[in-house]
């Protein structure tokens, strides 16, 4: 990450997922990086999308130990106990909806509200959210996945209007939704087999890539692995 100041200081959360620990792993074997924290609900501090205060908790101890010059949320699921993404809206209900927006949507806004305050102020500052394609509206083509699609572009919502808020007060930081491609991971197996999808590690390296070649006048965009911009 060549346009983080010497030492920088990030967080990954969701570590412990294949693209979390993939870019936590990436960020630590970065000599240029001072300290690389992750944070699941299995680590200490926990932060766990279903507890609210354990957000607030993980943030206070997080911030205990200087400003953070780069934030990743890569926490965010598909499909759970509820069931899988419906394909037609006579498989809505509430107990998969809530469950994927509480995940998808509800937590990351507790990480944008407890989080963003963190970055540093007279330093250039990174916030990344893992969004999708599929939740951008204007690309919708093919329908269905909806809980998925809906949590997702709230998520894009969410982040276009922190960062307006953010610009006020860090005027360096830069916000961004990045979308990671199909990756090879639990989350994915159930609809492009084990062996599909690009290895979490190499789509680390591309988001990360474009995190660090993004401007502040592009705070509030959403980005593909591939630095393509993606409407909304």
């Amino acid at each position: 990450m060549q346009s983080l100041p010497d030492s920088y200081r990030a967080l990954v959360i969701g570590a412990t997922g294949a693209i979390g620990a993939a870019m936590l792993a990436h960020l630590r074997a970065d000599p240029r990086c001072g300290e690389a924290l992750g944070l699941a609900r299995s680590t200490t501090p926990a932060i766990d999308f279903d507890d609210e205060a354990s957000v607030a908790r993980a943030a206070a101890q997080v911030g205990a130990g200087g400003p953070l010059h780069l934030v990743i949320n890569a926490a965010g699921m598909l499909h759970g106990p509820q069931g899988l993404p419906e394909k037609r809206l006579g498989q809505l209900h509430y107990a998969q909806m809530e469950a994927t927006f509480r995940t998808n949507t509800f937590g990351p806004a507790l990480v944008l509200a407890h989080f963003a305050p963190l970055l540093a102020r007279r330093e250039r500052s990174v916030l990344a959210v893992l969004s999708a394609k599929v939740g951008s509206i204007g690309d919708n083509r093919l329908g269905g996945w909806y809980s998925y699609r809906a949590s997702k572009a709230a998520l894009n919502m969410l982040l276009k209007t922190a960062s307006i808020e953010v610009a006020r007060t860090h005027p360096q930081a830069v916000l961004v939704a990045l979308h990671p491609g199909t990756v090879t991971s639990a989350l994915s197996a159930p609809f492009n087999g084990a062996e599909i999808g690009r290895d979490a590690a190499q789509a680390a390296a591309d988001m990360l890539g474009v995190l660090d070649g993004l401007g502040v006048e592009q705070t509030g965009s959403f980005h593909a692995y591939t630095g393509q911009n993606l409407p909304w």
